[in-house]
């Protein structure tokens, strides 16, 4: 039986003042009123973001709000170094963890006395804190692996909670593949090994136990020994040999919308962010068909699956004080006010990274799965995002592309991998 846990209920006020440097290009109008200009990355939620900027806007006449998304496709982190280099500067955007925090850090409020950050679930705010600083409250929490379509995986005569070491997935993949003509599969993996991102996440089951699972001995470590890379290179060669297609140049979008949602592939390497995606397409999928399979990296027997905040909001400290107080008030809006929590719940299908939340109100079946990964402490945090800048996907997802395409050994990538973090690090 799935643990649940119940946190208290904690009515939030309104958030302390905070102290701000002026602009030179203000978002205040002079007469009460405030624009505040939002960059965000979740494409896959900007429906669901548009609408509740819209109900915000409906009880806040003096706050009015520009959504700028930018993500998929789109490189998101040099589209924003872009609009600070232009002087079109956000006044609140997203960090991805200690790398950027340190990036920014010179642009950033300190939130550390704000109610949000004193009601984060504890630990939540170590991906975006510097020397004791709070740069960025938790968006919410997300975790990853093995996402697997239950249906394909019982009617291959699979049960999917049998799956208890990393021989157990091998002998599945390959049972689901021996059978792949009558289940109507392309193959049994989507890898979107196209997408650097996607293998820069993957990459976090085999090195974040190396840092003994923190966000902060990944961030500061000066060697990259690789520990766990004969576990990495199982999971890889399999995800390589039964992909649907050429794991190297598979994107997103046939990966998840193309084959996994229309059944033509067991499994994806993704996280619950994909919920909504697959909600749009089939209402059934998510709810009745879909579960995670953790990794078995460092015990044989116990898996993990990767889980924590991979966002954090971050206010920009160089604008006029009532441009930060309203992007305070916003973010706080959206985490305490009831209509927008139920919309975190029920539209987003996020887990929540702040203590007001009920466990209980969590409806999504991943989630709630996630969720449960994370309060048995089954779980790895995000540590890609405390790489060296751009390491993840411009090293890393790089260069197992040029693994998966036979045009470097293993020992060669390894190597590479190796090497590029240690000269980083110097």
């Amino acid at each position: 039986m799935k643990r649940k846990i119940m946190f208290s209920t904690l009515a939030l006020t309104s958030l302390l003042g905070l102290v701000g440097c002026g602009s030179s290009e203000p978002d205040a109008s002079g007469d009460g009123n405030v624009t505040l200009e939002v960059f965000n990355i979740k494409t896959e939620t900007a429906e669901q973001m548009d609408d509740l900027v819209a109900t915000f806007e409906e009880t806040h006449d003096d706050i009015e709000i520009n959504m700028t998304t930018v993500g998929g496709g789109t490189d998101a982190t040099a589209a924003l170094q872009s609009k600070f280099s232009s002087g079109d500067e956000p006044d609140i955007f997203m960090l991805g963890g200690l790398a950027d925090a340190q990036t920014w850090e010179h642009k950033l409020v300190d939130l550390g006395e704000t109610e949000l950050a004193k009601n984060a679930i504890e630990g939540t705010l170590e991906g975006a804190t510097l020397n004791d600083t709070v740069l960025g409250v938790p968006m919410n929490i997300e975790g990853y692996g093995w996402l697997v379509n239950t249906e394909i995986f019982e009617n291959a005569g699979i049960e999917v909670d049998s799956i208890q070491s990393f021989a157990d997935f091998e002998n599945a993949v390959k049972t689901i593949d021996s059978k792949k003509s009558e289940l109507g599969l392309d193959g049994v993996f989507a890898f979107s090994g196209g997408e650097t991102w996607v293998s820069s996440q993957f990459s976090s089951n085999f090195l974040a136990p190396e840092f003994n699972n923190s966000l902060n001995e990944a961030y500061e470590g000066k060697e990259l020994e690789l520990t766990y890379a004969d576990q990495m290179q199982q999971y890889t060669d399999l995800a390589i040999d039964y992909n649907a297609g050429p794991l190297e140049s598979m994107d997103y979008s046939t990966s998840v919308e193309e084959l996994f949602a229309s059944e033509k592939v067991a499994i994806v390497h993704q996280g619950n962010w994909i919920v909504p995606t697959l909600n749009s397409l089939d209402e059934s999928f998510a709810k009745d068909k879909l579960s995670i399979i953790p990794m078995f990296v460092e015990d044989e027997t116990k898996g993990k699956i990767v889980a924590g905040p991979a966002w954090y909001w971050g206010v920009n400290k160089d604008k006029d004080q009532e441009v930060i107080d309203a992007s305070i008030e916003f973010l706080n809006w959206m985490y305490t006010d009831e209509e927008a929590m139920a919309s975190i719940i029920n539209d987003f299908e996020f887990i929540p990274a702040y203590t007001n939340f009920s466990s209980e109100d969590i409806t999504d079946p991943l989630s709630n799965e996630i969720y449960t990964y994370l309060s048995d402490g089954n779980t790895v945090p995000w540590v890609h995002n405390s790489y060296p800048d751009g390491y993840g996907q411009n090293t890393f997802g790089v260069n197992l592309q040029a693994y998966a395409a036979d045009q470097i050994s293993w020992d060669e990538f390894t190597s590479t991998l190796k090497t590029t973090w240690n000269n980083e690090r110097k």
